[in-house]
């Protein structure tokens, strides 16, 4: 059923109707909220879904060496190709991504910052120190921002805005960074970040 759900989502846009819903996944319409309490619940699975998904094409991403502003290219380039490719899922998420809990869920529970830290080897985690979370909030939705303009206006090519942006994450954490006074020199190659 949420299957059946995410795809009509992924095809029509969020307001896919319960209808075309049952329809795709082969049950009457009332038999929808046999397996879902209500519209919410069965959103709520479809962005898990679409979430999952997502963070299985940008994790891989996490595990490889290069410099500050590759990582972060990799990062926002594999998200921007899922975008492309699953754009009322992007905005689907986008919307619906405003919850800490969601926040998480999408970055596959990475402490981003933190592992930048520690792989810039200026920081250690101790004494379950971490830095704001809201920082990676603001990136997050920055990225979203960003992602969901270019898949409305197409105004330049995916290369160019993926570049563009990676360099604007690359900066936003390097003055996070900075402000715990750890530098973090973007020519460096970092050791591959490892994710909770």
């Amino acid at each position: 059923m949420a299957n059946a759900a995410l795809q009509v989502v992924d095809e029509t846009g969020a307001d896919a109707g319960t209808a075309l819903i049952a329809e795709r996944a082969g049950i009457p319409r009332p038999h929808v909220y046999r397996y879902f309490a209500s519209r919410e619940d069965l959103d709520n699975e479809v962005v898990r879904l679409a979430a999952q998904d997502l963070i299985q094409r940008v994790r891989p991403h996490l595990a490889r060496r290069g410099t500050p502003g590759q990582v972060v290219e990799g990062l926002v380039r594999a998200c921007a190709t899922w975008a492309d490719a699953h754009p009322h899922l992007y905005r689907f998420l986008a919307a619906r991504g405003q919850s800490r809990t969601m926040h998480r869920s999408r970055m596959g529970r990475s402490r981003l910052l933190d592992e930048i830290a520690v792989a810039a080897r200026g920081y250690t985690k101790s004494g379950g120190e971490s830095f704001p979370e809201g920082i990676l909030v603001g990136v997050m939705g920055m990225v979203d921002a960003t992602v969901i303009w270019w898949l409305d206006q197409r105004d330049e090519t995916l290369d160019v805005m993926v570049r563009r942006l990676s360099r604007h994450v690359t900066l936003v954490l390097q003055d996070a960074l900075a402000a715990h006074d750890i530098h973090l020199d973007l020519a460096v190659e970092l050791e591959p970040f490892v994710g909770e």
